[in-house]
């Protein structure tokens, strides 16, 4: 009965850390829209921010990375899949997949088919392990999914054009990829030398993507401007490279692990409602009342899924 009880101890410690660990991810996440928007104002191409984003981040790691992993380097070749769907759906799949997109549809609705991304994870998982996600799994996805569009804006009226739709159901389909990949931890490599290795394997078709004029590349020196505030926008990027990427995603995968895939992945859907908090703090725009339900919604569908899952785990 002790030994028991001192698991049931661990494993709540665990889900608890892991909440904190997600939502940490989601808050950091939040501000990368801010960094990025600024740095376009500024008059940088979509492109050349995000593959600063990613390139700067991998060398950041890339040290750690080498210094953790040595003498393990046979874990790579176990690991080889999940690095490379990780690397190249997850980061650069899913950052060029969104910026493609939205070159065809509003942001907004493009933010609204990327989310779906925990919701293609749940049947993944379903057909992966024959388990059928519980009633209340599905409920809380379809609320937490309404809450992103409240707070996307969606619904004051969009139009479609199928190129844009699906660029952004590859980006749903790669954000569905980092969780899925971020949980694993079987391969034995721990989790800030695979975020480094994934995020050097994501860098390299950004950089290819920008040298073939896929990604328009274009980088001014020009103030940067954030809360009225101007500053370099080698600032900008730097504050875009160390928290809204380098911690953020250490943060994610180190959450997956603790929380499982789904778990995870719905709780990222907290990333919008940071959005609005940084907008609040450092912008001083103020939600709509729709946004402050959806910010609802989507709370009241992380935890539905949580115990729809917990439910799930006992079958």
């Amino acid at each position: 009965m002790m030994h028991a009880s001192t698991l049931q101890s661990s494993a709540r410690t665990s889900a608890v850390t892991g909440f904190m660990l997600a939502v940490g991810s989601a808050a950091s996440f939040g501000l990368s829209g801010i960094f990025a928007s600024a740095l376009m104002q500024a008059g940088w191409s979509a492109g050349a921010a995000t593959t600063a984003r990613i390139t700067f981040s991998a060398l950041v790691l890339l040290g750690p990375t080498l210094v953790m992993m040595r003498g393990r380097w046979d874990t790579v070749r176990r690991a080889w899949a999940q690095l490379l769907v990780f690397g190249v759906l997850a980061v650069a799949g899913c950052q060029l997949a969104f910026f493609l997109a939205v070159q065809f549809i509003p942001p907004s609705l493009a933010l609204l088919v990327e989310f779906t991304g925990p919701v293609m994870l749940v049947f993944w998982m379903w057909a992966r392990s024959r388990v059928a996600p519980s009633a209340l799994t599905f409920l809380g996805a379809g609320i937490a999914v309404l809450g992103v569009v409240a707070i996307s804006g969606v619904l004051a009226g969009v139009s479609l054009h199928p190129l844009g739709i699906m660029f952004a159901l590859i980006a749903a389909a790669g954000n569905a990829a980092y969780y899925a990949t971020g949980a694993a931890s079987d391969h034995g490599i721990p989790t800030l030398p695979f975020v480094g290795l994934g995020l050097l394997v994501g860098a390299v078709p950004l950089l290819l993507a920008g040298a073939a004029g896929v990604l328009p590349f274009t980088v001014t020196n020009s103030p940067a401007v954030i809360a009225g505030v101007e500053m370099s926008p080698w600032a900008v990027v730097a504050a875009m490279v160390l928290i809204s990427t380098v911690l953020s995603y250490l943060l994610g995968v180190a959450a997956s692990r603790r929380l499982g895939a789904t778990v995870a992945s719905f709780t990222g859907y907290s990333e919008p409602l940071f959005g609005i908090v940084w907008t609040i703090v450092l912008l001083a725009v103020i939600p709509t009342p729709l946004q402050w339900i959806g910010a609802a919604l989507i709370v009241a569908g992380v935890v539905t899924v949580r115990v729809g899952e917990l439910q799930r785990s006992r079958r």
